[in-house]
């Protein structure tokens, strides 16, 4: 059951994207930015809405008090395309840094380029570092939100944390405060599979951490913060009624817990 319900919503996922993308194209380049934002935001709520009725899974995030009036890093756990969904429509202008070659394919490249985001060149680090800095910062000058995955690619429920130094050195330059964003979404919809296990996603924005700290006091700070939020819930997804398999990574980490888990 739980296969065929994955597969009918990963069907459903793709054309509600693309119905939606060629239902309101002529409407999203004609408003203004800002009040085009209701397009994209519709899509993430419109999906996550089809995961819990098809699916069975139910997302609930807590904490939006944490989240300030002006501008900040918000700083997911990333885990699977759940937390790319989940939270932008919590912001009311967020950006993305990403690869400039998803600029170049049509039609969404082009929705993209409308809300103005900051494509980076990955072949010269050191280069494409100053210039996404100068461009991130040129875009919160106007009060918007930026989401940056602290360590860079999807990791699995559990996993070793691997943070990387880039949202130290944005952190730095940009000068506002991170929020960080803790969450399991791996379990129930895990990377790299197209099965969507039935439960429910609880995510939380924890309280920001406030600039002015120095890079490495900062680094540490959001690791242990983040890191011991996820730990409570995936403590509480194994161990509550109707668990989700738990991957190798789970298991491991629920042990060094000293948790003790029926498979």
């Amino acid at each position: 059951m739980t296969a065929i319900r994955s597969f009918l919503y990963n069907v459903a996922f793709y054309v509600n994207l693309i119905v939606l993308m060629i239902v309101f194209t002529p409407i999203y380049f004609v408003l203004p930015r800002l009040k085009a934002w209701f397009v994209p935001k519709f899509w993430a709520r419109s999906s996550l809405w089809l995961q819990h009725v098809i699916a069975g899974t139910k997302s609930e995030i807590t904490g939006v008090e944490n989240l300030p009036n002006t501008s900040f890093i918000l700083a997911p756990k990333h885990q699977s395309f759940w937390d790319v969904l989940a939270f932008f429509p919590y912001l009311k202008d967020p950006l993305f840094i990403l690869k400039r070659e998803l600029m170049w394919i049509p039609l969404f490249g082009w929705y993209v380029a409308k809300m103005q985001m900051v494509p980076v060149n990955r072949g010269e680090r050191a280069k494409a570092l100053r210039a996404v800095v100068a461009a991130t910062s040129k875009e919160m000058e106007r009060n918007r939100q930026l989401i940056i995955y602290p360590e860079g690619t999807r990791r699995a429920p559990g996993d070793e944390p691997a943070y990387k130094w880039g949202i130290a050195e944005l952190y730095s330059k940009l000068n506002v405060p991170v929020v960080p964003v803790a969450h399991a979404a791996g379990l129930y919809w895990p990377r790299r599979k197209f099965l969507r296990y039935p439960g429910t996603i609880h995510a939380r924005f924890l309280p920001p951490i406030p600039p002015g700290l120095d890079r490495k006091a900062f680094l540490e700070r959001l690791i242990a913060e983040t890191e011991a939020a996820c730990d409570q819930m995936l403590i509480e997804a194994a161990t509550g009624p109707n668990p989700p398999p738990l991957p190798p990574t789970a298991l491991k980490r629920l042990g060094e817990l000293g948790v003790s888990v029926t498979r």
